[in-house]
């Protein structure tokens, strides 16, 4: 498999004008004195305040870390923070409704090593009877005894040895719609989320829906258990994109409205979370973004 190190970064780094800095951390981004542009990036690296300009700044430290730097960065032109006119940085937080289902059958024996990956997206639109859109559902790879054990630390390990043998694993997704309410803030070097979960209602009947399902695939037993905060699922919508500048930070080419060379290329810039892993939607958007970055922005 690839991934971005291996696909990306490593070809990237052949290039004599491409350096990597290891090791090190943003502190904040500062604008130029007419606020129209960034000027400046502080990080410390080795206990050391250091400063690069750059000519264009990418941002993409992930939903929760790119709002936080965003929002630290605030002082001079932009008091509410960078690329903040809008006051919607750390807004709109999303991440999935999420709970993992474990179906048992005492009869059957699983004896998967890799377990095939497979996905039902028979709710996804609808409820099945006309109603409002429930999720999807996917396999979570053969869960063996001691990744039980962290969730269920009280259950004996042989139990959740036969548990792990005898069941298939999946996880339900719904999607977590923006709520302006629902944010991340900071306090100093304290990140504070607020999450507000919404569309609990469609979850629960995903649950129930699947559950009526395995039990009548011979599954006898289902058990059920939410995924909470401790295990964040697609955080994403805090820097979000938009055509009007009044709501939203980010511009369809995750360009900010507020200062012309500052992009913000991560989950920040979804403006909903559907309901589905949006990895492969932020590649695609990248991509998108670099081309149009090459057009506009080097073409000298």
């Amino acid at each position: 498999k690839l991934d971005a190190e291996s696909a990306a970064l490593a070809v990237a780094l052949k290039f004599e004008n491409v350096s990597l800095v290891t090791n090190a951390m943003v502190e904040r981004l500062i604008p130029a004195p007419d606020g129209r542009r960034i000027a400046a990036i502080e990080y410390v690296k080795g206990g050391e305040l250091r400063r690069v300009t750059p000519a264009i700044v990418v941002l993409a430290a992930g939903a929760v870390n790119s709002a936080a730097i965003l929002l630290r960065s605030a002082g001079g032109p932009c008091p509410n923070g960078i690329a903040n006119r809008s006051d919607a940085v750390g807004r709109y937080f999303m991440q999935h409704n999420s709970t993992a289902l474990v179906a048992i059958d005492p009869r059957w024996r699983n004896d998967s090593v890799y377990q095939k990956t497979l996905a039902l997206h028979d709710y996804y639109f609808d409820d099945g009877e006309g109603g409002p859109p429930l999720g999807n559902v996917q396999l979570v790879g053969k869960v063996s005894g001691p990744v039980f054990k962290a969730a269920l630390p009280y259950v004996p390990g042989f139990a959740l040895d036969w548990l792990a043998s005898h069941s298939v694993t999946w996880g339900a997704f719904s999607e977590d719609l923006p709520d302006p309410e629902s944010r991340v803030r900071v306090n100093g070097r304290t990140i504070i989320s607020d999450w507000r979960k919404t569309n609990l209602a469609a979850h629960q009947r995903l649950i129930a829906k699947m559950k009526e399902r395995f039990r009548a695939a011979g599954f006898p037993l289902v058990l059920s258990r939410a995924w909470d905060q401790r295990t964040p699922s697609h955080q994403c919508g805090t820097v979000r994109m938009g055509a009007d500048a009044a709501n939203a930070p980010l511009d369809i080419w995750c360009r900010a409205h507020d200062h012309e060379n500052l992009f913000v290329v991560d989950a920040s810039f979804l403006p909903t979370s559907a309901a589905v892993n949006p990895a492969l939607t932020i590649a695609a958007q990248a991509l998108r973004v670099a081309d149009h970055m090459i057009r506009t922005e080097f073409h000298a």
